[in-house]
């Protein structure tokens, strides 16, 4: 029994060495590509697992495109959807309210604006993503086109996974945005954060932009990440576990119709006190209806007629 006891412990200690060590994935995408191509092709310079998204309607959309494709980047579109803040929208942004059909069209716009995109994410999009009605149309058209759907999660309540079921389209979700100010500490502690994640849950997707800051730490911290991490495409992860944390949002888009205006109507406060009724007041108003009346003026005047 010893001698098998110190067997058992001698191969636990070669499975140590030969066990694979990476323990956590990480992918890495750079959304707002299009727009500042100088900067941009820094991002392209990293490692060909950082992945890039597009925005459609950029100046430099198609170049940066073709040129992320050629060095081996994953390319995504990323498609403007409306916030729920008041703000200006961009052009082709997906609104709820929209029809299945013009939302394909912007779609199938898109595709041909962003080439070799072989998925999508979303572009500011509280609003659009937080209404189930309308990621469903949005989840008919990707399926068209063969695209996979990364949810930048924007609102908590995201119903993407919600929609997608019943499709073929599948989707992923950014636990991290490394960017939200553009202090380099901050972004450190955000990719720092990234790779805990990863290493924590197995895989984690992590969100930045084209700013000198965070291509200066993604040039530091890319080239020195953990012996456990592995950088990734965010399509090798279409495949792992997804939980959908999101409540049922079965509200319809308004569609523009206009509000009803038959809800009732708002008592107005008199300016001065009103003066009290009383009764001697009831039955005088009353008497004078009743002898004011069609009826009994004609029967006065028949019993005029009789005398």
């Amino acid at each position: 029994m010893p001698q098998f006891r110190r067997q058992l412990l001698s191969l636990a200690s070669v499975l140590a060495f030969v066990t694979p060590v990476f323990a956590g994935k990480l992918a890495i995408v750079i959304d707002d590509f299009g727009y500042r191509p100088q900067t941009e092709n820094q991002v392209l310079a990293m490692p060909s697992t950082i992945s890039v998204a597009v925005l459609p309607n950029a100046p430099h959309a198609r170049e940066m495109a073709i040129k992320a494709h050629n060095s081996g980047h994953e390319v995504l579109i990323h498609l403007p959807m409306a916030p729920l803040s008041k703000q200006p929208l961009e052009k082709d942004t997906l609104r709820p309210e929209m029809s299945s059909e013009e939302i394909e069209r912007i779609i199938r716009d898109a595709v041909s604006k962003v080439p070799n995109a072989v998925g999508l994410n979303n572009h500011m999009g509280s609003a659009m993503t937080s209404s189930l009605f309308g990621m469903q149309k949005v989840m008919q058209a990707l399926e068209r086109y063969d695209l996979y759907f990364l949810d930048s999660m924007t609102i908590g309540n995201s119903q993407a996974m919600r929609a997608a079921s019943g499709t073929g389209v599948k989707v992923i979700k950014r636990k991290v945005f490394l960017d939200d100010t553009q202090n380099e500490a901050d972004i450190r502690r955000q990719f720092t954060r990234a790779v805990d994640l990863a290493r924590r849950n197995g895989s984690a997707i992590a969100i930045g932009h084209p700013h000198p800051s965070t291509v200066r730490v993604l040039q530091q911290m890319l080239y020195n990440l953990p012996a456990d991490i592995t950088l990734v495409r965010p399509s090798s992860l279409l495949n792992e576990p997804q939980v959908d944390t999101s409540r049922p949002n079965l509200t319809q888009p308004n569609n523009g119709a206009p509000r009803n205006p038959f809800r009732g109507v708002k008592l107005c406060k008199p300016k001065q006190p009103l003066e009290p009724i009383y009764a001697s007041r009831f039955f005088t108003v009353l008497g004078e209806s009743i002898t004011q009346s069609t009826l009994v003026q004609y029967m006065r005047l028949q019993w005029q007629g009789w005398q």
